[in-house]
């Protein structure tokens, strides 16, 4: 798996200085058999509410990567992810937090789709047709579109 280091918004200051712990999060991109693929819209009261993104959250003390995105796949979304294959790393700098983005393609799953956050969803191609998508959004359509 491949990471780099991308970083969002770089003319705002990072809340913490530039020593932050790394948040770890497990992040799904779920793919329909057409290979549209699924963006879900940032809760409000969360940072960057109302962006574009590929569901997933944070891991929990004692998770792997894959546990944590089972786990929130369920929470977010009410299904339980039956087939999904690592696939890269992304570290994006935010001002509010440095986020280390564990990718995963999610090829199957068991149940249908509850937005449990109030959340938005739509199914996409490339070009996405919503807006704004969040920082750490941008590099995966880069390597969608790369592999296509």
């Amino acid at each position: 798996m491949t990471q780099t280091l991308r970083i969002a918004d770089p003319d705002i200051a990072r809340l913490a200085g530039t020593d932050r712990p790394e948040v770890q999060v497990a992040v799904g991109v779920l793919f329909q058999e057409s290979g549209e693929f699924l963006l879900t819209s940032r809760p409000v009261g969360k940072p960057y509410a109302g962006y574009w993104e590929f569901p997933g959250g944070k891991v929990e003390p004692g998770e792997s990567t894959y546990q944590a995105l089972c786990r929130e796949l369920h929470e977010e979304l009410g299904i339980e992810v039956t087939a999904a294959t690592p696939w890269k790393i992304e570290v994006v700098d935010y001002p509010h937090s440095l986020v280390r983005l564990h990718f995963f393609k999610v090829m199957g799953w068991r149940g249908a789709l509850q937005m449990r956050e109030e959340q938005a969803a739509h199914w996409q191609t490339l070009p996405v047709q919503v807006s704004p998508i969040l920082p750490g959004t941008i590099p995966v359509l880069e390597w969608l579109a790369a592999e296509s």
